[in-house]
């Protein structure tokens, strides 16, 4: 399986049958959820989810999330990536794109979010000449908003309405 993009501890690759157990898990974790649709999902629910045909690579079909495994134990931690912003009519919003991280609870706590961010802002900008890069948290999930501070992404908005969500954005530096 051929490797996306990588990090000091971190690669990121197409995902493969072997994540599906690793992958579900995740998908029926409160832990994981509580911040991604409120409920953990049934393994039914999360296998039809599971990332199937997988195919990019690093010249086509960068914009998606990608497994993310820990390069030392060759074990999947999670997903993670960059994907196509739309705009509030369903179209694709050039030069944009969103972050997400989502890592198994187990290995919260160990900066690997932070890691995989930081990999796929450079990844970004610098290989895809994205002008900017959103990401939105729901609000109490203050590790992942604590992330994005850290990477530098700023708050530019709040959405409120059945769950509340807080808007990030991060400028490209080289077109500022």
């Amino acid at each position: 399986m051929h490797t996306i993009l990588e990090s000091e501890r971190l690669l990121f690759r197409p995902h493969s049958i072997t994540d599906l157990d690793a992958y579900c898990a995740m998908e029926m974790d409160i832990n994981v959820r509580r911040y991604v649709g409120g409920h953990p999902r049934s393994r039914e629910e999360a296998e039809k989810r599971f990332p199937k045909n997988q195919t990019g690579t690093v010249t086509t079909d960068r914009l998606q999330l990608w497994a993310t495994v820990l390069k030392v134990e060759n074990i999947y931690i999670g997903r993670s990536g960059l994907y196509p912003h739309f705009d509030p009519a369903g179209a694709t919003i050039p030069g944009e794109a969103k972050l997400a991280f989502y890592i198994a609870s187990n290995y919260w706590g160990n900066g690997f979010a932070t890691e995989a961010g930081r990999a796929f802002i450079h990844f970004g900008f610098k290989e895809l000449a994205l002008t900017r890069i959103v990401a939105s948290i729901q609000e109490g999930n203050d590790a992942s908003s604590h992330v994005l501070q850290k990477l530098g992404f700023a708050i530019t908005s709040i959405e409120k309405g059945q769950r509340t969500f807080l808007h990030f954005a991060l400028q490209n530096p080289n077109l500022i």
